[in-house]
């Protein structure tokens, strides 16, 4: 093989692995340092929910940015007792649920996996990435999530979440489904409501926390049944030193 030909395969090995590795690497990391501190101004999700309802004429994007200070401490609450219940204690995965889930698909009980998403990862997914099925998807879905639980910290990967989730037909964030739905703040939630608006979070686009279900309204009282039940950290409060149940 001409000594030409040798170094020019070289180069794009070194290239593709090494080179594009490393930029994205570079990148990604400088990406969610960035969003440690500034505001999450939109999200791929948004971007595909605008694609999928662009003939849709009743369809708007309602999303506002508020700090975790404005936003009610119920709502923390209502998400942790619906969604992760262990969302301080895990490193961003809760691998109890996954081996479960995985051993619901292997005896049967289930014929397809069902999610085991962490608060994290579902923060990692909905910010970085658009909601793809793909191994590639939850390749770097768990990947944004070990950044993000390192460089971040729960508060903040909090904070993202009820900012950044789907909450309804064109509705991100808390704020948006408290004015969309309620008429109010996210700072002025009720209990009631935050578990309602919990209980949607799993299909937004089919439950409406304004005008619950059946299901949708059980579900929430199942919710604000556990939650006294669950421990939380002192800054869920907004307050540093002093927790709470």
């Amino acid at each position: 093989m001409p000594k030409e030909r040798k170094h020019s395969i070289g180069w794009w090995w070194r290239l593709l692995l090494i080179k594009i590795p490393a930029a994205f690497i570079v990148l990604s990391v400088l990406w969610v340092l960035l969003l440690k501190w500034c505001p999450v101004l939109f999200t791929p999700l948004m971007i595909q929910r605008s694609i999928e309802f662009r003939m849709d004429e009743s369809f708007s994007t309602h999303f506002k940015w508020v700090p975790y200070e404005k936003i009610s401490p119920e709502m923390a609450r209502a998400v942790i007792a619906s969604e992760d219940n262990l969302f301080e204690k895990h490193d961003g995965f809760d691998r109890k649920a996954i081996e479960q889930a995985r051993e619901e698909v292997r005896t049967g009980k289930r014929k397809q996996m069902r999610g085991a998403s962490t608060i994290s990862q579902q923060t990692a997914k909905n910010v970085f990435l658009f909601p793809t099925r793909s191994y590639l998807r939850k390749g770097l879905e768990a990947y944004f999530t070990v950044l993000i639980e390192k460089i971040w910290g729960k508060e903040r990967i909090l904070e993202v979440y009820l900012n950044v989730i789907e909450t309804g037909k064109g509705l991100y964030g808390v704020e948006a489904a408290a004015e969309e739905c309620f008429n109010t703040t996210a700072a002025k939630l009720t209990r009631r409501q935050c578990c309602l608006i919990a209980a949607c979070l799993p299909n937004p686009l089919k439950r409406n926390a304004a005008k619950p279900s059946s299901y949708v309204s059980s579900r929430a009282g199942q919710i604000s049944a556990l939650e006294p039940k669950l421990a939380y950290p002192s800054w869920i409060y907004h307050n540093k030193d002093n927790g709470g149940k």
